[in-house]
């Protein structure tokens, strides 16, 4: 106290001296800009057509739907102020507030309407648009045939298979010249006026909102979109309506997001100014990140995890997905169920959670992550299901092995592994590489692949064993399950089983909780006897994140939203 008084006195003194006034600087304002390391360059910042977690996460600072989740995985007001819900629950009538495109103009139904059906049109081929066949008729439309400037659905035969032509070599549908689709009439979604916007779901959909909150179902400005096919990867022509506006996009470098003036929550938000980073090395962004480059990551380093999370530079945070490679089941030998499942049984998924990622993660004996309620109150869809195998079961992944014609390995084809380069992913890979040499004496080759080429290998079935990770797009089963329906928008697989299609069809005209959840599990059991797909360990998400960095939030879908983030 004495001290205090002394500097007072001081100062008194030194007013008094020169007659001025004396203010002492107040401490300097922490600037509201953040660096965060995505991790990679996107494949795509269209949200109709992009289908991985690095483009949503750019998407979701950009782009606002009807609803936008919050920091408990629950859909929360955004563009729609409200909704009604019939009793049937199968219409939604949306009531739009007054918000604005990064163009000054007004985000209306009618965006939404155009958004919806341009994801869902078989023109745009988009690989997420299955999200919105919950929509009345929007599968009929997205699988329909187009001819001239018209839509018809597929001739099928008497017992219902569709109807193919030869046509330069190559089936081709055959489209039913009395069925016409018209997405205007046909289609559930229907702007009544610029504020008011109908939905008319195929079935009760009791996760509909939520996915009202993801990319595929966010709206486009429809005054630009509809003229101009390159819209999205023009900057002039980004027109957005989030809370932050996209304005420098160097390739495989950088992009530059500042807060958006015309978002309609902007005084919520702090954060003036966000730079992602493309660092594909994880130990270089830790580098970055040590040196004061970065304020948060994608990824950590997996030697150094321990030591960052011990000193508080790491978070270990929850996530909903599964680490899982995927089959080209129509190449042999992974065409044989007896293959696959001794792949799966020959892998020791403790050790690899334990001495490689360090990280929280927990070994996959199913798809379907824990996290997920089932159908009775406090009870989860994973540990009511259960396992549906042993990990590292080596006797019954050789006697498999040997009924298939490969006995201790011999005569097994050589084949690749194939991956997106990573370090956390190599390491894993060749782990793996090493337990099948050493648990059923084959030998497979590890590679990587730059992101673009990846995703084309996968969606052309030019691979034999890829990895691939799923994390979930909303809080139910369904989000891991429906994937592997028979010519699934994501199944790239070649996988195929009527009576799984069935009962993922059943689930979704199910009401009752109970009997949906059953038939779910069903469907899950089918999936992992026949396994197209080896899950190996349930995610968490490590992260890098400053302690300067506040109210950080990355959903347990993996969504890093920073509309409420500041910096202090």
């Amino acid at each position: 106290m004495k001290k205090a008084l002394s500097l007072v006195l001081v100062l008194v003194f030194v007013v008094s001296l020169f007659g001025g006034v004396f203010v002492i600087p107040s401490a300097k304002a922490v600037a509201q800009e953040v660096t965060y390391n995505l991790g990679t360059e996107p494949a795509t910042i269209d949200p109709a057509v992009s289908v991985d977690v690095s483009s949503a996460n750019i998407e979701l600072q950009v782009f606002e739907g009807l609803t936008r989740i919050d920091n408990k995985n629950m859909p929360q007001p955004a563009i729609a102020k409200s909704w009604t819900i019939s009793k049937d629950h199968k219409t939604y009538i949306f009531t739009l507030r007054d918000a604005y495109w990064t163009n000054g103009t007004p985000v209306t139904a009618y965006d939404f309407e155009y958004a919806w059906k341009r994801a869902l049109s078989p023109d745009l081929a988009s690989e997420y648009a299955y999200q919105l066949y919950y929509v009345s008729g929007g599968e009929a439309f997205n699988t329909s045939i187009k001819v001239g400037t018209k839509y018809y659905a597929q001739t099928v035969d008497a017992k219902g298979n569709p109807l193919t032509k030869k046509v330069g070599g190559k089936d081709v549908p055959v489209p039913n010249m009395k069925k016409e689709i018209d997405p205007s009439k046909n289609v559930g979604v229907k702007a009544l006026t610029a504020k008011t916007l109908k939905v008319y779901l195929q079935s009760p959909t009791p996760y509909f909102l939520g996915l009202t909150a993801f990319p595929t179902l966010m709206p486009v400005c429809k005054a630009v979109v509809s003229k101009n096919d390159k819209w999205a990867v023009d900057l002039t022509n980004y027109v957005t309506d989030g809370p932050f506006k996209l304005t420098q996009w160097s390739h495989n470098d950088k992009m530059v997001f500042v807060k958006n003036p015309t978002y309609w929550d902007r005084d919520k938000v702090k954060l003036t100014k966000i730079t992602y980073l493309m660092v594909e090395d994880e130990s270089t962004a830790l580098s970055m990140y040590q040196s004061g480059q970065l304020d948060a990551a994608v990824n950590v380093p997996l030697p150094d995890l321990p030591k960052q999370v011990a000193s508080g530079d790491a978070k270990i945070l929850p996530s909903l997905g599964t680490y899982y490679y995927q089959f080209n089941v129509t190449k042999r030998p992974f065409n044989d169920a007896r293959v696959r499942k001794a792949l799966a049984l020959a892998i020791d998924r403790k050790g690899i959670t334990q001495s490689i990622l360090k990280g929280g993660q927990t070994p996959a004996l199913a798809l379907v992550p824990y996290g997920i309620a089932d159908a009775l109150p406090g009870t989860d869809f994973r540990t009511v299901g259960g396992s549906y195998y042993k990990d590292n079961d080596i006797a019954t992944a050789k006697s498999l092995l040997a009924q298939a014609g490969y006995p201790n390995g011999k005569g097994f084809p050589a084949f690749t592994l194939l991956f997106i380069a990573s370090n956390a992913r190599k390491s894993i890979c060749e782990a793996i590489q090493q337990m099948w040499k050493k648990n059923l004496g084959i030998t497979c080759a590890v590679r990587s692949e730059e992101r673009g080429v990846y995703l084309d290998d996968r969606t052309n079935l030019n691979y034999d064993i890829m990895w691939t990770g799923w994390t979930g797009d909303y809080m139910d089963p369904n989000t891991f399950l429906d994937v592997w329906v028979t010519g699934g928008g994501q199944n790239c697989t070649g996988y195929s089983n009527k009576s799984y299609d069935a009962l993922i069809a059943k689930a979704k005209a199910t009401v009752n909780p109970t009997a949906r959840m059953a038939t779910l599990h069903a469907a899950e059991k089918i999936l992992m006897t026949d396994m197209p797909i080896l899950p190996i360990y349930f995610y968490t998400n490590p992260v890098l994140l400053s302690k300067h960095v506040k109210n950080f939030y990355q959903s347990t879908l993996g969504f890093v939203d920073w509309k409420n983030a500041y910096m202090g």
